[in-house]
């Protein structure tokens, strides 16, 4: 080992022989050396814009020919990603002011509550390979850090160039989405305006945009420059079908964290924090992890994908909450409340064997009042007396047959003498017209009532029951009253 002289670094040389010389495009890195699986790895923390300037990916066969070492890039992944890389930045500038005890706008603190906050954000580490090296990477310049009081080894610094460019085997999406934001930032920051195009806030499509928030996104830019670090794990000389494997085994070897539990664990997205802020801790509506497979085990709580799943529908009107932003749901949730307020008072509802007490507790029928709430208070068909029809839905549930042996349920497995005879002749008026759909909504099995598993092709027609039970609009009404102007 060469001792230190005076506390400064000394050269690499008895862990490597490196080279002396060096071009004028290098610059130093701060760096761990590390040993993956024995394999020697450089441990970098590079500022996230430095590492897109000094990265680049192998994916086009055209372009890269026999070295591709990875997938086609997915634009709408990629987008999510930037977004969510985004919301990271507004944090960061936040956090970077709060801990320098310096002022933190009403406006940074406005545009992040408008992005939606959550507890914590962090990018998982890039693995990347320079193929200009060798495997020991013994040709890339460095010199040892030493800690002044005790000479110990703290860190090296390794000197890299143009040459040494950081292929990326996994974060590819990562490295795209920074590259979305950074064009996002270059263009607020050139036209004063939010993109038409690629905006990645889900407000101000083409707008103007004040001083105050030209300001905050000129921090998060700054920050982007400096503050923010990405971790990235830098294998040295692979060959194409080593960076292969290598992809292969980071992306195929690891196991999916089950939809319970990531909808448990993700209160980012705002109709989960809705859930676990609103109906959970407030309203006290229970929610069980796993799916409920013997209805004799049913305690009475809801299993957390049906739950998120119903909620999609009455404040999104979508089958997932995929993207939701505190703006889809602004002004929606009070609705919300009052809608689980009104199911958790159906008969039978979050009791011990619910399922076996009332069709209620069956996500599909959950799914069929949520559309109804949703059409009659949020849609952009919306009837004029809309509020008024929501009243009348959640405070006359309960005149709703949500029984079991109500033949409702049954009204396609019944004849014309049977629906007669049950008193539901009137209900076709309200029910689809063609017969060319799915109508094999379920089966009376026993003593149950058990509706299919097509919940998308079933909840629209159960909502249609029970709009004719309860005097509502039919859908099909705006249809019948063309006809009879005709």
């Amino acid at each position: 080992m060469i001792p230190s002289t005076n506390g400064l670094p000394t050269p690499l040389a008895t862990l490597d022989d490196v080279l002396d010389g060096g071009d004028t495009s290098e610059k130093p890195v701060k760096t761990f050396i590390g040993h993956n699986l024995g394999n020697r790895t450089f441990l970098m923390m590079l500022p996230m814009h430095e590492f897109f300037g000094m990265s680049e990916v192998a994916n086009d066969s055209a372009r890269d020919g026999e070295t591709v070492a990875q997938r086609k890039l997915d634009p709408v992944h990629a987008q999510k990603l930037a977004t969510y890389i985004l919301k990271g930045l507004v944090s960061a500038a936040i956090d970077y002011r709060e801990s320098r005890n310096q002022p933190v706008s009403e406006t940074m603190r406005a545009v992040l509550r408008k992005v939606g906050p959550q507890p914590y954000l962090s990018l998982q580490p890039i693995v990347v390979n320079i193929r200009d090296c060798n495997v020991r990477g013994t040709d890339i310049r460095g010199v040892r850090l030493l800690d002044k009081a005790t000479e110990e080894t703290t860190g090296f610094k390794v000197f890299l160039s143009q040459r040494h460019v950081l292929w990326v085997i996994d974060g590819q999406h990562r490295r795209k989405a920074m590259q979305l934001v950074f064009e996002f930032l270059d263009n607020i920051r050139s036209s004063r305006a939010y993109p038409k195009k690629g905006n990645l806030v889900p407000f101000g499509d083409g707008q103007a945009i004040s001083g105050d928030e030209l300001q905050v996104w000129e921090e998060c830019f700054e920050r982007a420059r400096t503050f923010c670090t990405v971790a990235v794990e830098v294998h040295l000389g692979l060959q194409p079908d080593e960076e292969r494997q290598l992809f292969h085994d980071l992306n195929r070897l690891g196991k999916k964290v089950d939809t319970n539990l990531a909808l448990q664990f993700d209160i980012s997205n705002p109709v989960n924090l809705f859930i676990k802020e609103r109906l959970m801790e407030e309203l006290g509506l229970g929610v069980v992890e796993t799916d409920v497979k013997s209805w004799a085990d049913d305690d009475g709580r809801i299993v957390r994908k049906d739950l998120v799943a119903v909620n999609a529908i009455l404040l999104l009107n979508r089958s997932n909450i995929n993207g939701a932003t505190p703006l889809m749901i602004d002004g929606r949730t009070e609705t919300g409340v009052w809608f689980w307020s009104a199911v958790r008072d159906i008969e039978g509802f979050g009791e011990e064997r619910a399922r076996e007490k009332t069709v209620a507790a069956q996500p599909v029928v959950l799914k069929a009042l949520a559309k109804l709430v949703y059409d009659f208070s949020f849609s952009n068909r919306r009837p004029d007396d809309g509020d008024d029809l929501t009243e009348r839905l959640l405070s006359s549930l309960n005149d709703v047959d949500f029984s079991h042996g109500n033949p409702m349920w049954r009204y396609y497995n019944l004849n014309e003498e049977e629906r007669r005879a049950e008193g539901l002749a009137g209900l076709s008026s309200y029910l689809p017209l063609d017969d060319t759909g799915n109508r094999d909504i379920g089966s009376h099995q026993g003593d149950f009532m058990r509706f299919g598993a097509k919940h998308n092709d079933i909840y629209p027609i159960l909502g249609d029951m029970i709009r004719w039970k309860l005097n509502l609009p039919s859908r099909r009404q705006p249809l019948q009253q063309l006809t009879e102007a005709a």
